[in-house]
């Protein structure tokens, strides 16, 4: 091999292992700022007495409306009553979407 060749293959060779030590370190940094940050909750419980619930949906940007049937005891099953899309929020009205429930007797 002449002198010229011995070079290039030294120079290519050493930014081949400088690449991969750079593709190395940069997905080190993207792993360890994964592993760092949390993702942001699914639902949040805005309010609960134990006979309702206020929930909203994250992902959906939706809040649910649920309740025990009139006349039930605390720990009876909360069902849904109503929900509202929250990408109305700013408008001058939104509508409610009533969630038709067979009532218990």
């Amino acid at each position: 091999m002449n002198r010229g060749r011995q070079v290039a293959v030294v120079v290519l060779s050493a930014m081949a292992v400088l690449g991969a030590w750079a593709m190395l370190a940069i997905a080190q940094q993207r792993g360890a700022a994964g592993r760092s940050e949390t993702l942001p909750a699914r639902y949040t419980v805005v309010e609960s007495q134990g006979h309702n619930l206020l929930v909203t949906d994250n992902a959906w940007n939706k809040f649910y409306f649920y309740t025990v049937d009139r006349d039930k005891p605390i720990g009876s099953p909360l069902k849904l009553r109503a929900s509202l899309d929250l990408n109305q929020v700013g408008k001058p009205e939104i509508a409610v979407t009533e969630h038709a429930v067979q009532r218990d007797k």
